[in-house]
Formats: C-alpha cells, sequence, structure tokens
C-alpha cells in the first residue's frame, strides 16, 4: 500500500505563491509516477499536473502552464507543486496522486489511472 500525505495549503490573495508537498510511504518511490489533480465545490476532479518517475518528464494542464511547476526529491520521497500568481479560479481541494500500476515513464491526465490518493489539501485563493 502506498500512503500520501499532502501538506501546504492555505488562503492566498490572487497573484500570490504557495507550495505543496505530498510525501509517500509504503512502496519503492521510484517506481511510481506522480500526479496533481485538484476538484473545486460542484465540478469533477481534474488534472494539474505529473511528473514521471525520474522528474525528467512532467505535464501541466493548459490552466496552469506557465505558472505552476511540479518536481519530485527521489531521497525524499517527495514531490512539490509551486504556484506562483495564483487566481480564485485555482480554489479547490488539491489531491497528490501515485500510479502503482503501469509504466512510470508515463504521465497520465486521468484520475482513473492512479491508484492511490492523499486525503488532499485546501487551497483558497481570494480576489
Amino acid at each position: 500500500q502506498v500512503q500520501l500525505v499532502e501538506s501546504g495549503g492555505g488562503l492566498v490573495q490572487a497573484g500570490g505563491s504557495l507550495r505543496l508537498s505530498c510525501a509517500a510511504s509504503g512502496y519503492t518511490f521510484t517506481n511510481l509516477a506522480m500526479g496533481w489533480f485538484r476538484q473545486a465545490p460542484g465540478k469533477e476532479r481534474e488534472f494539474v499536473s505529473g511528473v514521471d518517475w525520474s522528474g525528467a518528464r512532467t505535464s501541466y494542464a493548459d490552466s496552469v502552464k506557465g505558472r505552476f511547476t511540479i518536481s519530485r526529491d527521489n531521497a525524499r520521497n517527495t514531490i512539490f507543486l509551486q504556484m506562483n500568481a495564483l487566481k480564485p479560479e485555482d480554489t479547490a481541494v488539491y489531491y497528490c496522486g501515485a500510479r502503482r500500476f503501469g509504466d512510470s515513464s508515463v504521465i497520465v491526465t486521468t484520475w482513473e489511472g492512479y491508484d492511490y490518493w492523499g486525503l488532499g489539501t485546501q487551497v483558497t485563493v481570494s480576489s
């Protein structure tokens, strides 16, 4: 079993920054492709960003390109999401997902492609 714990959410004004972290345990971290998703009230969970096992490949939703940066530290079993120039529409619960089954060099952009999830961290951006 893979356990994921997100942290770093909070309340920030529009234009501000936050850095989310997701710590993983219970499995060999370098065998996992990882991703960030978010879910706003009344909306479906949507892909934000993903990273392959090495950190060399990344993917972003169009809505966050140029503002968000995903990275991973395999020595610390942790991924990060640096979020800059935040907008009110970024307000959501942000979830970290791990993909255990399948090629860990492939980034999957659908939530069904992930096998494990954290409990989420709330990000609120005020206007």
